[in-house]
């Protein structure tokens, strides 16, 4: 007998029943006592928290400030590792001479940098941003250097056959066969520049999702905590599929 697959509305419909039921739950559990909401609140009470802060104008205020200091730190970082990731990838002396530099920058939480930047940067955007980068480049970079180490020597061989200088392998060989494997290890780093700049914005900042958990546990408002919580996963929610529509775009070859 062949099993139909079922389809991509009847997998949705599966999803979002599973959601509602998580919900209905939680608001029962919480509404019947049997969890205080002092300690967790009903997602009725986050979602008026929502809408109240939406009004106010301060809910839009703190995402966009995260997602600024992600992207920026992001961006820089893979600015930098994606190149040299490629350069020390195809050379052998290049990786001997940065591997004992890496290893010590890779263990390194973003956690861990805060002090320095706050010493370098003080309570400035750089900081934020320094803290992004100082805790995405070295996991962009042994991404990169692994999915260059992985083409093919032989395409490699056949381009320089063909009388192809060490620039253009780098260009028309190395660079779009490892894309793709770069491109699927860049989304995990996307996730963790989140957890970077929630470390940033827990210690020091004025405005952020991290500071909108930090500020509503210090007033002892849980609905905010949680609410901050789930802003966190919605926008790398969000941020994963504008990820994942810019990979198919620049990946169509591979169809």
């Amino acid at each position: 007998m062949s099993s139909k697959s079922p389809s991509r509305g009847a997998l949705l419909v599966t999803s979002a029943t599973s959601v509602l039921i998580f919900l209905l739950i939680w608001e029962t559990a919480c509404r019947s006592g049997l969890v205080d909401p002092i300690f967790l609140p009903p997602p009725s009470a986050i979602l008026g928290k929502a809408i109240a802060m939406g009004n106010e104008g301060t809910l839009l205020a703190n995402i966009l400030a995260s997602a600024r200091r992600v992207m920026i730190g992001f961006l820089a970082a893979t600015a930098v590792a994606i190149p040299l990731g490629i350069l020390l990838g195809t050379s052998v002396f290049g990786r001997a001479a940065f591997n004992p530099i890496l290893s010590f920058l890779r263990p390194l939480p973003s956690m861990s940098w805060i002090p320095l930047s706050l010493l370098w940067f003080g309570i400035t955007e750089t900081q934020k941003y320094s803290i992004v980068f100082m805790g995405t480049f070295a996991p962009a970079l042994v991404y990169v250097i692994e999915a260059t180490r992985n083409i093919d020597p032989l395409l490699i061989r056949a381009a320089q056959n063909l009388g192809a200088s060490r620039w253009n392998v780098m260009k028309e060989v190395i660079l779009p066969g490892s894309l793709p494997q770069i491109l699927s290890g860049l989304k995990v780093i996307l996730g963790l520049a989140w957890t970077c700049v929630i470390s940033a914005e827990l210690v020091a900042a004025r405005e952020g999702l991290g500071f909108l958990i930090m500020n509503g546990k210090e007033f002892f408002q849980t609905e905010v905590v949680v609410l901050g919580m789930v802003l966190i996963s919605v926008t790398v929610l969000i941020t994963d599929l504008c990820f994942r529509a810019i990979e198919n775009r620049v990946l169509r070859w591979q169809k």
